[in-house]
């Protein structure tokens, strides 16, 4: 019996297009998580780690929307290979089955080395830009989450002993955000 196709995308905003990534390859499923590359909980990643069978094959564009670094990229590799579960990757042009080369591997380490290092130079140009922006002045930095009215309704309601969490959820932030508006006086 021949295995199916699966394909899987990470994107790592919800402004980015995911059809790109596989829009020319034929695929039975495909598994899609909108996710920083550095996000550890990336739930359809552990869905299609669960749903792929002995035969199959699964379709990245890049060993970088896979893996968030090469040791994590090498582990989910033999995951799926031992499993008897192909990986196929469009831009690098390779194939991963299991019954691997020491070429194979190699590639494998130096490409992935190669996608962790790009990915570094990346956030750093990114740091670099925010200080010069700063220091011109032009940089103001992430919109805030709340308006100053409404930060003043959750102190309040915090104060009347209402469970951080739950207002955390009412107010569309995360726990670690409701403190940080907490802080400020």
């Amino acid at each position: 019996m021949k295995g199916q196709r699966i394909g899987y995308i990470r994107v790592s905003s919800y402004d980015q297009n995911p059809e790109r990534q596989l829009e020319n390859e034929k695929l039975d499923r495909v598994f899609t998580d909108n996710a920083s590359g550095k996000d550890v909980h990336r739930p359809q990643l552990e869905e299609m780690m669960q749903f792929v069978r002995d035969g199959d094959t699964v379709v990245v564009h890049s060993m970088d929307r896979l893996a968030r670094n090469l040791d994590d990229l090498r582990t989910l590799v033999k995951k799926l290979t031992t499993r008897g579960v192909k990986i196929q990757f469009i831009k690098e042009g390779l194939t991963f089955t299991g019954e691997d080369s020491p070429m194979s591997n190699l590639l494998l380490s130096v490409m992935g080395a190669f996608a962790e290092f790009e990915r570094a130079l990346i956030k750093e140009r990114q740091r670099e830009g925010i200080e010069l922006a700063k220091k011109r002045g032009v940089y103001k930095g992430r919109k805030k989450s709340l308006s100053a009215d409404k930060v003043e309704q959750l102190k309040q309601r915090v104060a009347q002993g209402e469970t951080k969490t739950q207002l955390a959820k009412e107010f569309g932030i995360s726990r670690e955000t409701l403190y940080q508006y907490l802080k400020q006086s």
